[in-house]
């Protein structure tokens, strides 16, 4: 991680802007930015995740100018949640806040928003109050309104839009909900509201979203499974993970193709034992490879280490699949249903293959409060004398 160190005193709020491939739009995004919280105590922390330094010197180029702009720069951060989690650690106000710099949202929302929060735990600007309109379109609006739906349930706080993007919260309900955060994904707020000791409430005001400027949308259906092992993780206090969430829905599709590549070799007049080994095969590196690139993004192997993971990963389900075969078979042999004897089979296996294959392919997964930091260490940036 690099970062631009601040020099001026402690602001009173700290608007964090998470980059990917952003550089057409951020220096614009900065500008609107600074102007909506002209007369407030601010600082602005860029957390780049970009695979080059377009953005970085963008923002590096505005701060030589202004001591209120820091960049953190990382090499290998993965996903939205993660880097706003590292851009409010390093904050140092009392509101903290967040929007995307593609240059969808409105600055002035944020500074709304400040001035809404009062006693409230989390201002949202929200693309679905009474007066608002969402800027989506097709599918992204279809799979938008099932995750708010779907978030608004198992959440239960007052809010109309738990999905957004934009928003501002008070330091000492971030510290609260901070030990409980996923840090996977690209919906963090969903994360904040659940995370936290009690209800939070909440106050909204509507907005939209504008023309994008620069980088790529990041919702689509991989979103919301991370959104999924989000809101399983954060409602069940931690005990199911949200990986395993993720692990589980990669699993689920690996019946499919088993049962696609079984009926396959079936008909191309293989015997069964063949058929059925050939299918295993297929799911097994189908799962591995969809495992590396969803559900262990920021673990992501790639050259020999693919390779080795992929042996690693085919021995941990190995295990799984001996494990399913006793322990079903135990329970069917005590009088269980051939269904409820068979369903424990495979949650004991799913379960023994996500603790494994996770150490035997990707090494064991970081905490959650450790996997929003940096990879590598600081270094300051000299700037030049502050002209805000």
């Amino acid at each position: 991680m690099f970062e631009i160190p601040h020099t001026l005193g402690r602001p009173d709020i700290s608007l964090v802007i998470c980059t990917l491939d952003e550089a057409a739009s951020i220096g614009r995004v900065l500008g609107g930015a600074r102007a909506a919280l002209s007369g407030r105590k601010f600082e602005i922390i860029i957390v780049d995740d970009s695979a080059d330094e377009a953005t970085g010197d963008v923002v590096r180029g505005i701060a030589l100018d202004d001591s209120r702009i820091r960049l953190i720069r990382r090499r290998h951060g993965y996903g939205l949640a993660s880097a706003a989690i590292a851009g409010w650690d390093a904050a140092r106000g009392d509101l903290l806040a967040i929007m995307d710099g593609d240059g969808q949202h409105d600055p002035q929302v944020v500074a709304r928003l400040v001035a809404q929060i009062g006693e409230a735990d989390v201002a949202v600007g929200s693309r679905y109050l009474a007066g608002a309109q969402t800027g989506l379109s097709g599918l992204r609006q279809v799979i938008s309104q099932a995750g708010t739906l779907a978030s608004r349930a198992l959440i239960g706080a007052a809010v109309t839009d738990p999905l957004s993007g934009l928003f501002v919260m008070r330091r000492d309900w971030y510290l609260a909900a901070r030990p409980r955060l996923s840090g996977i994904g690209f919906k963090i707020l969903a994360d904040i509201l659940a995370c936290g000791p009690r209800r939070p409430t909440v106050v909204e005001t509507p907005t939209r979203l504008g023309t994008r400027i620069g980088g790529d949308s990041k919702l689509d259906l991989r979103v919301m499974a991370e959104l999924a092992g989000q809101l399983a993780q954060a409602r069940t206090r931690g005990l199911i993970p949200a990986r395993f969430v993720m692990f589980a829905i990669v699993g689920a599709t690996g019946v499919l193709s088993h049962m696609l590549a079984l009926l396959a070799l079936t008909l191309a007049g293989a015997p069964f034992w063949a058929a059925q080994l050939g299918a295993v095969a297929v799911a097994m590196t189908g799962n591995f490879f969809l495992n590396n690139a969803l559900t262990f993004r920021d673990l992501r192997l790639s050259g020999v280490a693919m390779w080795q993971g992929l042996v690693g990963f085919y021995l941990a389900c190995a295990g799984g699949g001996l494990i399913s075969e006793i322990a079903g078979t135990g329970m069917a042999r005590a009088g269980a249903p051939w269904m409820v004897a068979g369903l424990a089979g495979a949650v004991c296996a799913a379960v023994w293959n996500y603790w494994s294959a996770s150490r035997a392919a990707w090494g064991h997964p970081p905490a959650a409060a450790r996997s929003s930091r940096a990879f590598s260490q600081a270094v300051p940036v000299r700037i030049g004398t502050p002209r805000a």
